[in-house]
């Protein structure tokens, strides 16, 4: 047995993520937690369960239902020189609190003429495909991602989960770190099967702003992020079955973007598949494609294509869900189509 095979063992998203925190916390005593549900319950996900019995209530806080209040009082502490790990416990509630995220958290270096830093993480929980409704399934990283000032982050693996975690909170900016609810790894809510996966246990980082290609191929690239990494995966493994070869990029950071990785898939394949779990317009889809197209749109075969959310509410009824997320059904064929091209 290897060195490497010694240290790494398989977790799921929500323990890597535990692992990431419990590391940074052991190291560095300004790193602190706050958030609904965080402490005894352990978060909604299992994102901090142990946590409170291994540093106590003075630095893993239970919150009261204010998320204006304690993203704020993050935000103050960040500012203070402490390293603030707050959780708005669903993307969709970003609503009540954004003033604090986004005129405050986001602008402050800004407005301080960079003298003044805010290094905190704001965590929180995205995606659909468990009936939960339009309160409770968005992903709306495309957001975040197009308001300046913050660091917008997905991690689509354990490994990644728990890398850039780490990179996150010993970043100097505030980084926004979303978790898709479908890879966390728990029984009543994993979408997928590829949920367990190797961890190293030492601490390290994963770059903020480097994509990954997970699977090599010479037909089309299809780049993408978070669950919809795991469905191309799999669609991929069933079409190499008829000889085409599918090339996965895994986003991994919407902001930094890391456009070089995408534009030499595309420039390999000469075909894109943008494959989000965000509303279509005005999004992240939109600005991949135009970001290759400005660079050198010579390098297209076939008109790029996208499999996204349509412009509408995620439906509550099981079967209507499932019609507007991107499924692996709908990325199969939205492959064959450009193949016929």
């Amino acid at each position: 047995m290897t060195t490497t095979e010694r240290s790494t063992r398989k977790l799921t998203v929500a323990k890597a993520i535990v692992e990431a925190v419990t590391t940074e916390m052991e190291r560095d005593p300004t790193v602190f937690a706050l958030g609904e549900d965080i402490g005894k319950y352990g978060g909604v996900f299992g994102q901090t369960a142990g946590l409170l019995d291994r540093f106590g209530p003075d630095r893993i806080i239970d919150t009261p239902i204010s998320e204006t209040g304690f993203i704020g009082a993050a935000v103050g502490a960040a500012v203070e020189g402490m390293r603030p790990i707050v959780e708005l416990m669903f993307v969709d509630f970003f609503g009540v609190c954004m003033d604090q995220i986004y005129n405050h958290m986001a602008k402050i270096h800004f407005f301080s003429g960079g003298n003044v830093r805010v290094p905190m993480v704001l965590t929180t929980a995205v995606g659909g495909g468990y009936s939960d409704g339009g309160q409770h399934s968005q992903c709306l990283w495309g957001t975040f991602a197009h308001l300046p000032g913050m660091k917008v982050v997905v991690p689509s693996s354990p490994a990644d989960a728990k890398g850039m975690m780490i990179a996150a909170i010993r970043d100097d900016n505030p980084v926004v770190y979303m978790f898709h609810k479908g890879i966390m790894g728990l029984s009543w809510m994993s979408k997928t099967s590829r949920a367990l996966g190797p961890v190293p246990r030492e601490p390290y980082e994963t770059p903020l702003g480097k994509a990954n290609v997970v699977r090599p191929g010479r037909d089309i690239s299809i780049v993408t992020l978070s669950l919809s990494v795991h469905h191309a995966l799999d669609v991929a493994d069933e079409l190499a079955k008829d000889g085409i070869d599918c090339e996965v990029v895994d986003l991994r950071s919407l902001v930094p973007l890391d456009t070089d990785t995408i534009l030499e898939s595309v420039g390999k394949t000469g075909r894109l598949l943008v494959v989000d779990e965000d509303y279509e317009s005005f999004g992240l889809s939109g600005e991949i494609i135009a970001r290759v197209a400005e660079r050198d749109p010579s390098v297209f075969k076939v008109a790029p294509s996208r499999v996204c959310v349509p412009d509408g509410s995620i439906p509550y009824a099981r079967p209507l869900e499932m019609a507007v997320l991107p499924t692996p059904e709908r990325i199969r064929a939205a492959i064959i189509e450009m193949l016929r091209k």
